[in-house]
């Protein structure tokens, strides 16, 4: 029987056959003191000689490999065959006996070579079964990641150049604007030099009739000429007609910098997310096949994450209501933390109430708000959107309301601090334009979503926002009528428009299964659609049916609980939908 692929040593070139004279069969066994390789009949054979039957035959991988024959220095007429516990240095048996190894203990050196090579054989095992094919698949990861990150770099060159092609034509747009207006100024300022240049030929021709006259009267033909002759010295020559200078327009150049046009065409900006470590599989299990135990197995399950455990439910259960007071309907909602919630309505006011419907806080924000413009922070702080003023305000455990950031001409709508890492997002709009702008824990940008990687405008109107468990950040825009979904990089993934006639997204959500619920709040739907990660349409998951008659706003608490807000009621329904 030829031996598996396991049993071959690493030193082998094909198969080992037997080492008997004239037997060429596969060798399965070996002696340790004759050290020869032996197939099954010939170890048969070996075991039951006289001479032979004592010898110790084992398994060929269990074999005790026969050390170098070599002679002790010191001892010329002996072989090294011991090791020396305590000097830890292969000596011959007559070494034994001198005064550097006297009363030391002393080791059968093939012994000690038998169960290095061992050991040896098994580090051998595990570099070839773990460690060698855990580096290939790390090294495949690794190449695949810079495929990734090439795409990446390309779309960002991709939109760096739409970006730059949208700037030149705004910027030949606006000179032939400047340069339409400078031409209407050169005419109007040429009609009025040509008026008072043709003023001027017209007195020129007065003044010449005027010498002709004065001439004829030098040399009067007649009494009548004569007597206007001498009447000539009350004749008044007429002024020079008045004309001015024209002031000439000015033109400044324009007060920019190198910093000012960068700004202008977007910036290129690092997370300063710390990157996560490749996850490598443990090697025991990598290496060992062998079946839990009971105990194992209980751990095992103790440890599982959620995420392997929930599912969606069979159907969707009313778990509690709550009536908040302030409001005239619940257009966004925010959890926050002791259960505590905070609810907002369509004028413009905010309301945190806790579980029993107590009103704790009451904040009138500015103008009429359709838009999920608050959310909690990680350590508790409520943030929300002011695009009146441009700002984004925050609100303390202590009731304190601060301005931290300023967004410049683009007014703020949607908000969502990331479960993940900290990271606010903002959705904002500038004229007809949209973009999501991300800022980490210290408030400084990082990122600007604005436009594909061919240049063309992802947004209008990103007025809710939140990011899924993949990182992938999930706006709801009522003017695209599309759910619209870029990955972490702001590269565009996909976007959901409904799988009815019309589509009228608001409030979004994700939960831990990597689910979008959005709000679909068309006038012959009303529903809240359920998504996965990747936008395929799974179910219609509240109807009228559910009691929802215009679902708004939607959120997702800890336990998994689905908690909706609608447009004609102050009721905050919550559901369970997961099992």
């Amino acid at each position: 029987m030829a031996l598996s692929e396991s049993q071959i040593p690493p030193d082998a070139q094909h198969y080992l056959v037997c080492g008997t004279e004239d037997c060429k069969k596969n060798c399965q066994f070996y002696c340790n003191d004759c050290h020869l390789p032996m197939c099954e009949q010939c170890r048969d054979k070996h075991q039951k000689n006289k001479k032979t039957e004592k010898h110790e035959v084992v398994p060929y991988k269990q074999r005790k490999h026969e050390i170098p024959l070599e002679k002790c220095k010191i001892h010329p007429s002996k072989h090294i065959d011991l090791l020396c516990e305590e000097c830890q240095i292969p000596i011959c048996s007559k070494c034994t006996t001198t005064k550097e190894h006297r009363g030391h203990l002393f080791t059968d050196l093939e012994m000690v070579f038998a169960e290095h090579f061992l050991l040896c054989h098994v580090e051998v095992a595990k570099i070839r079964s773990y460690f060698e094919p855990t580096s290939q698949d790390l090294k495949t990861e690794i190449a695949e990641d810079v495929k990734e990150i090439m795409r990446t770099i390309e779309d960002i060159r991709t939109s760096m150049k739409a970006e730059a092609e949208s700037v030149k034509k705004c910027v030949d747009t606006v000179t032939l604007d400047k340069i339409n207006h400078v031409d209407k100024i050169e005419q109007s300022l040429l009609e009025t030099l040509s008026g008072q240049s043709q003023k001027i030929d017209d007195y020129i021709n007065y003044l010449h009739d005027l010498i002709q006259t004065f001439n004829g009267y030098l040399s009067p033909s007649n009494i009548e000429q004569l007597t206007f002759v001498l009447k000539s010295k009350n004749l008044i020559i007429q002024p020079i007609p008045e004309t001015s200078k024209p002031v000439p327009p000015v033109f400044t150049a324009g007060q920019y910098t190198k910093e000012d046009v960068t700004k202008l065409l977007g910036r290129i900006t690092v997370p300063d997310t710390k990157p996560q470590n490749r996850k490598v599989k443990p090697m025991e299990t990598a290496s060992t096949q062998l079946k839990p135990t009971g105990k194992q197995r209980k751990q095992d399950r103790e440890k599982s994450d959620v995420n392997q455990t929930l599912s969606l439910s069979s159907s969707v259960t009313k778990v509690r209501e709550y009536t908040v007071p302030g409001v005239c309907n619940a257009y966004h909602i925010s959890l926050g933390k002791s259960g505590r919630l905070w609810v907002s309505e369509i004028n413009g006011n905010l309301v945190q109430t806790d579980l029993q419907g107590n009103q704790l806080q009451k904040i009138q924000t500015s103008g009429i708000r359709s838009e999920g413009y608050h959310t909690v922070t990680q350590n508790g702080d409520l943030i929300y959107t002011d695009k009146q003023n441009k700002v984004i305000n925050r609100i303390t455990s202590e009731n304190i309301i601060t301005e931290f950031i300023k967004t410049g001409d683009w007014e703020p709508l949607s908000i969502h601090c990331s479960h993940f890492n900290g990271d606010i997002l903002v959705g904002m709009i500038k004229d007809t334009e949209g973009k999501v702008t991300r800022y980490n824990k210290t408030w400084t940008e990082i990122q600007d979503i604005q436009r594909n990687n061919k240049g063309q405008e992802l947004y209008e109107l990103p007025h809710y926002i939140t990011e899924n468990i993949n990182g992938d950040v999930c706006v709801s825009d009522n003017n695209k009528y599309a759910v619209v979904v870029v990955d972490k990089s702001g590269r565009h993934r996909f976007s959901y428009t409904g799988q009815r006639l019309g589509f009228n997204p608001y409030g979004i959500c994700t939960d831990v299964l990597g689910h979008i619920l959005v709000c679909d709040t068309y006038i012959f739907s009303n529903t809240v659609d359920l998504l996965d990660q990747d936008g395929q349409f799974l179910s219609v998951l509240l109807t009228g049916q559910q009691g929802i008659d215009y679902p708004i706003s939607v959120c997702v608490d800890d336990d998994n609980n689905l908690w909706v807000g609608q447009r004609n009621t102050t009721t905050v329904t919550v559901y369970k939908y997961l099992q």
